[in-house]
């Protein structure tokens, strides 16, 4: 906890930390928001995952789009921008939920609220390259992000179950929009002006990250992992319903964020492993896999919530081992477009397991649609089984590229680099082999590539940071340990 006090009193980090978890916050609450809401009003279940699966689909879309914008004309431009488009598509969608609109009105507002939607991780994320440089802190930083993220995920369906059952069924989403508000406006005031990105000379066209060896198979993953955390959505706000407690399915549902933060923590505390990143991400298909076995034939409250804590024990080692196996199948300077094709896969997958869960739901009831997840988490152990010696493979055929010089850049560079004002004709400083900072901003090819791992899992490739896109320093953490090196180079 010292650690962390030290890096909260770095000016500008305790802004930072608030106004990005105000803005992260309505993350966890949209979805459940948004079901509760149109569920409610139109009484089918199958209506709202619809609108809500239209509302992730467009988000996925959208989200690598708007971290480039926001490299090139900065967070001070692009926080507001997105918020009105955001507030406007938010608010039509409540009203026409509350005045009873034909179906395909919700899903134009639904649409609109999510091709707008900011990723605010991933800026926050770039904030810290900002104030910390190639600093050690660094991972530590991302280390808070990790949990701030987690806690979104248990507060947040507590939160727009509250509202929505004891104030009105709109009030979750309406509250979502609040949140989101406070934090984009402290974001904004406090925003780096970050340099725009500049287009680098080259011949050919890069190959699309889906074409990397390996690759293919990770996203199926993430496809199908979506699809779980999608039906379960549906599913347990039917059980509880039945139970005869509408509102303890956020409680349920934050179950699985408090089993994946702890998970999470621990994972991260292992410093060496005997098995590789395929080997453990079977290990974690296999038990996601055998804590998502009960779901269909639990009947009781106490019983879910066990298996809620179990199932999301196994989501954080697989996000993390997954995050690390991009790390290695992918160039430096492909990493962040490769975490953010991670996440609009996962969010893909939960839009169509949302629609597909309502519809099960307003069926056969939500036995069956537990009955889907359960398949879900069957058919993430086939994959991981199947690819684990493809992927075997693939790690092995990527040449491991030496740090340059074997030195770090300097840590004023790299924060003048990220807090350049586009309009003062900033430009975003590479060294041989870099790419662009993504959205982490400005990106020093040498030692500071663009992406984030997740904190403390791996030092393998000497990244740290969180499962989103955000700039990371390479060089100088040592191998499996999440220690700074004293040489100052990744070990490859």
């Amino acid at each position: 906890m010292r650690t962390y006090g030290e890096l909260l009193r770095i000016p500008g980090a305790r802004s930072s930390v608030l106004g990005g978890f105000l803005g992260r916050l309505p993350n966890g609450m949209r979805i459940l928001g948004c079901l509760l809401m149109v569920s409610a009003t139109t009484g089918s279940y199958a209506q709202a995952g619809l609108v809500t699966g239209v509302m992730t689909v467009c988000q996925a879309i959208a989200a690598p789009a708007l971290g480039r914008a926001s490299d090139r004309h900065g967070q001070r431009r692009l926080l507001p921008t997105t918020l009105l488009g955001h507030g406007v598509g938010l608010a039509a969608l409540v009203a026409l939920a509350v005045g009873e609109a034909p179906l395909w009105t919700l899903l134009l507002a639904a649409a609109a609220s999510g091709f707008t939607c900011l990723p605010v991780g991933s800026l926050v994320r770039a904030r810290w390259v900002a104030m910390l440089g190639s600093s050690p802190r660094l991972p530590t930083a991302y280390a808070l992000e990790s949990v701030v993220d987690e806690t979104v995920f248990v507060i947040g369906p507590l939160l727009a179950t509250a509202l929505a059952i004891s104030v009105h069924p709109a009030a979750g989403l309406v509250g979502a929009l609040i949140l989101l508000t406070l934090g984009t406006v402290i974001l904004t005031v406090t925003a780096p002006r970050t340099a725009p990105e500049r287009e680098t000379a080259g011949g050919g066209r890069a190959k699309a990250v889906p074409r990397y060896a390996g690759m293919p198979l990770l996203l199926g993953v993430f496809v199908v992992l979506g699809t779980f955390f999608g039906v379960i959505d549906v599913s347990i706000l039917a059980f509880a319903e039945e139970q005869g407690v509408p509102g303890l399915a956020g409680i349920l549902l934050a179950l699985v964020a408090v089993g994946s933060l702890i998970a999470g923590l621990a994972w991260g505390t292992v410093s060496t492993w005997r098995i590789g990143l395929p080997g453990r991400l079977l290990l974690c298909a296999a038990a996601f896999t055998v804590s998502a076995l009960p779901l269909p034939w639990v009947d009781g409250l106490l019983l879910m919530a066990v298996c809620m804590v179990l199932c999301g024990g196994a989501v954080a080692p697989s996000l993390i081992t997954a995050s690390l196996l991009i790390e290695r199948l992918l160039p430096r300077a492909r990493l962040t477009e490769g975490f953010a094709w991670m996440s609009s896969a996962i969010a893909i997958g939960m839009a169509g397991g949302t629609a597909m869960g309502g519809r099960i739901v307003d069926g056969p009831g939500h036995g069956p649609a537990l009955a889907v997840g359960t398949a879900a988490a069957v058919i993430c152990l086939l994959l991981a089984f199947a690819g684990h010696r493809p992927l075997d493979d693939a790690i092995a055929a990527v040449p491991r590229p030496a740090a340059v010089g074997g030195q770090l850049p300097d840590p004023a560079a790299v924060a003048l680099a990220a807090v350049a004002d586009p309009a003062d004709g900033g430009t975003a400083v590479r060294g041989p082999g870099g790419g662009p900072g993504g959205d982490g901003g400005a990106g020093v090819g040498t030692a500071v590539g663009c992406g984030g791992g997740p904190a403390g899992a791996d030092g393998s490739r000497g990244g740290a940071g969180g499962s989103g896109a955000g700039a990371r320093v390479d060089a100088g953490v040592g191998a499996d340990s999440g220690t700074p090196d004293r040489r100052g180079t990744a070990p490859r």
